[in-house]
């Protein structure tokens, strides 16, 4: 079969021929009509422990050996995955897609809607509070910006560093405010947008962006980070958490039948709410 290959550590993805999936006890295999791709999917391939060669493994879309059309998740049977004609995948990952929902949505509304939804709703966020979603330009920031409006934020503001993006955001409506990046004082220009201060953070990058950030926040304010693609090791001064009496909340994993049941609740979130990726 055709699929997405790394045949090494380090060596780039390329398409080439791969050995067909063989049906296993507990895993259900799959015919792929889609496949979503985020960046983890790409770096989670050169981590340690994966044996090469091996495809991509992503998250998507594709018809059970019945005929059923099902959403699959990032766990394919290594070492296959969902960049190829057909993928392996465990049984309690495989979930039926409703005939209303088309492809784009059910993946979207997977990983990065979950991504969004299980911090936001921690964050237990109010009709007055103002929400910045830093690191808004890719599909998971993005459907975070609007569920946080569905939520109830007061103000949702982006803050990425892509202008062309934070314009897109701008003028589909996504936020009230964006706030570009990487500029003379980032501190200021997050303070400006805050209109006197974020009640939430929702940090996709973490690293200096995230020490910004904290320094635009109210007291009281909730920080939910979940990504740290612009550094993990961060020096903080714990003043910015004493004098504000800041909290950070962490996320975590959930087992498979918690993320199917968020799962079909965005499913309906998004067709009730036009919420997209």
């Amino acid at each position: 079969m055709r699929a997405a290959i790394i045949s090494e550590r380090g060596a780039p993805p390329v398409v080439g021929e791969f050995r067909e999936p063989e049906p296993a006890e507990g895993s259900v295999l799959i015919e792929v009509d889609t496949a979503g791709l985020g960046g983890w999917d790409v770096l989670g391939a050169y981590r340690l422990g994966v044996e090469y060669p091996c495809v991509i493994r992503g998250e998507g879309v594709g018809r059970n050996p019945d005929g059923r059309r099902v959403y699959f998740g990032e766990r394919s049977v290594l070492p296959f995955g969902a960049w190829a004609e057909r993928t392996l995948v465990p049984q309690a990952e495989v979930w039926e897609v409703p005939d209303n929902v088309d492809d784009k949505t059910a993946i979207s509304m997977g990983i990065a809607a979950t991504g969004a939804i299980v911090p936001l709703e921690l964050a237990n966020i109010q009709k007055t509070d103002r929400v910045l979603i830093l690191g808004a330009s890719g599909t998971l920031g993005q459907i975070a910006l609007q569920l946080a409006r569905y939520l109830g934020a007061a103000k949702v503001v982006g803050a990425a560093r892509s202008a062309a993006t934070l314009q897109k955001i701008k003028d589909s409506g996504m936020a009230d405010a964006v706030v570009q990046l990487g500029g003379a004082d980032d501190v200021a220009a997050l303070k400006e947008a805050s209109d006197g201060g974020f009640d939430v953070v929702l940090d996709l990058v973490c690293g200096q962006p995230l020490l910004n950030a904290l320094k635009a926040t109210r007291w009281g304010a909730r920080i939910m980070t979940i990504g740290t693609g612009a550094g993990r090791q961060i020096n903080l001064d714990m003043a910015d958490l004493l004098f504000r009496s800041l909290s950070t909340i962490g996320t975590g994993q959930r087992p498979p039948a918690d993320r199917r049941t968020i799962w079909e609740r965005l499913l309906v979130i998004a067709r009730e709410h036009k919420i997209h990726g």
